[in-house]
């Protein structure tokens, strides 16, 4: 009898593991609005239903009987992939950690609770912002963001009570609870992490170079693999997002935590999702930098099975540029021309006269495989 997977999400960072199922003997059963399903035409079977309308997909879930629910590189499908799945009896992760992966101010009480170091952080709304900064034992400058989104939505850093004011109504308004963090500056380089956690063991699978577009917006303009840093560094920063994990209840699937490394080398969380990083870095970057076979492996825990957890090639290096304007598309260019063979695929690329307010209104995206780090320096300089 084949196996059937329940897959939440059909957009463009969805698609790639409709067909990784699917390459793997699944038959595939996606939900999705149809608007923006690229993966629509990649699936045994479409079901035009908002990712949000759990009890719906549930109903529909308890006919089709699938022997996985999964999901990448998103919080709101998070939240469908773990309730549906505890529903029926499948690997998940539990409520409470759902709750506290997409949550930022939970989040943050959570890691504070279990003694691993946090910015000060405030919830913040309307109705709490009479006295400023100051009434909160606050100092600027101030990272203001919503509760509960991703993909540097309403994210603002600000200098002074009226900019506060601004940012705080801003980032509710994007927040589903209408609420804002409000938390003190992390300094330092950004990174990433991507982990496997089957049955609560957790695997480091990729460091990742995060490049931003920096103050105000915090826009993700590139990621780069693997991150450069040494032995005993690695270690360090396994055993602290270990023990985060372990303070957000993650018991199974994918992770991907944000961190940044400080003057004095200390490794500072920025936040967790209990999910593949989105941004083609799961899906596409770990499996070209370290030859494991992420997407695998999270269909593989999802369905109860023992992932793989041996690497399918080598190590390389692995880059994805976003386009944010025209001189990034002309440096794709020149990169095609130059050296076709380290471009591994170039998405949809719409550039317009649109400003670029946070992840999903970029232009688009190339992603780049090297032999080596030096080797990819050099095409990224060209």
């Amino acid at each position: 009898m084949i196996e059937k997977v329940a897959i939440i999400g059909a957009g463009i960072f969805q698609k790639p593991l409709i067909e990784k199922a699917k390459s793997m003997g699944y038959e595939t059963h996606v939900f999705a609005w149809e608007d923006g399903a690229v993966g629509r035409e990649a699936a045994d079977y479409f079901y035009p239903v908002s990712i949000v309308e759990k009890e719906q997909i549930l109903a529909l879930c308890r006919s089709i009987r699938p022997a996985a629910v999964a999901s990448i590189a998103s919080d709101l499908a998070a939240i469908t992939v773990n309730e549906v799945a505890c529903r029926l009896g499948l690997p998940s992760n539990s409520p409470e950690c759902v709750k506290k992966t997409t949550n930022k101010y939970l989040m943050r009480r959570a890691l504070q609770k279990a003694g691993i170091p946090v910015p000060d952080f405030v919830l913040a709304d309307q109705a709490n912002l009479a006295g400023g900064a100051a009434a909160w034992g606050l100092s600027y400058p101030l990272i203001v963001k919503p509760t509960d989104r991703s993909g540097s939505r309403g994210i603002a850093l600000v200098h002074d009570d009226p900019a506060l004011r601004r940012a705080v109504e801003t980032a509710a308004g994007y927040s589903f609870q209408k609420k804002a963090i409000v938390e003190t500056v992390l300094e330092g380089p950004e990174y990433s992490c991507e982990c496997l956690t089957e049955q609560g063991q957790h695997h480091l699978l990729a460091l990742t170079q995060k490049i931003t577009t920096g103050a105000p917006d915090f826009i993700e303009t590139g990621h780069r693999q693997p991150a450069a840093f040494p032995e005993a560094q690695k270690s360090e920063i396994a055993q602290i997002l270990f023990a985060a994990y372990d303070a957000l209840d993650i018991t199974c699937g994918a992770s991907h935590a944000e961190f940044r490394v400080d003057h004095a080398g200390r490794i500072r969380i920025i936040e967790i999702g209990a999910r593949m990083g989105g941004d083609c870095i799961g899906s596409h970057l770990v499996p070209l930098s370290t030859g494991y076979d992420f997407m695998g492996m999270v269909l593989d825990v999802a369905a109860g099975k023992r992932p793989n957890l041996q690497k399918q090639t080598g190590p390389r290096a692995a880059a994805i540029n976003f386009i944010m304007n025209g001189a990034d598309l002309a440096k794709m260019n020149r990169i095609v021309q130059a050296v076709p063979e380290s471009v591994v695929e170039i998405g949809p690329i719409e550039l317009n006269d649109r400003p670029v307010v946070d992840s999903s209104s970029r232009y688009g995206y190339y992603i780049l495989a090297a032999g080596d780090t030096r080797e990819m320096e050099r095409i990224l300089a060209l």
